[in-house]
């Protein structure tokens, strides 16, 4: 386990680039490092990549990507949250509230009023704490064959004053993130 003083906050760095490699730093070298592969789904790569080291190690990372969206009939752009991990021997230190606080901020320039994640069903307690909130119904993706429900709990925040979800049908106008 690192440890990590409690007055010692590790800034969140913006990445230059974040790896297989990188990933493995964090999670591990296994198959399924987020637990979503029984899905069958396709990702999306994240753009752009945020973490935090300790002792020069990355623990923490989150990543976003800009996708097109269509809410209630009407195409817009989100930013999408997704490949939040922190390494297990550092987890319950507010790590993950970091990084993802990190890449929200950057999220906040890009333009797009809503950010977007798909989570598991065990993580949705820690978005909830995070400022996030559940979708109420069914999110529609792209596949390479053609657009599926997702089958992962979605969730949203507002990346400006004011904002609020939209009524209406979501299909997300790409592959996941």
């Amino acid at each position: 386990m690192i440890e990590n003083p409690p007055s010692a906050l590790p800034p969140v760095e913006r990445l230059t680039r974040y790896t297989p490699v990188d990933m493995a730093e964090i999670l591990g070298d296994g198959d399924d490092a987020f637990g979503v592969a029984e899905h069958g789904l396709t990702w999306l790569p994240k753009e752009e990549h945020f973490g935090i080291r300790l002792g020069g190690r990355l623990v923490a990372h989150a990543g976003l990507r800009l996708l097109p969206t269509a809410i209630g009939g009407a195409e817009t752009r989100v930013v999408g949250v997704g490949g939040v991990a922190v390494a297990a021997g550092v987890r319950g230190q507010g790590l993950a509230r970091r990084v993802v606080a990190g890449a929200l901020e950057h999220a906040r320039t890009l333009g797009p009023r809503y950010g977007l994640l798909f989570c598991r069903a065990p993580l949705v307690a820690l978005y909830e704490r995070l400022g996030w909130q559940a979708l109420p119904g069914e999110v529609r993706v792209e596949q390479p064959a053609g657009p599926v429900v997702m089958p992962l709990r979605t969730m949203w925040t507002p990346l400006c004053d004011g904002a609020h979800w939209p009524a209406g049908p979501v299909r997300l106008l790409s592959l996941p993130m």
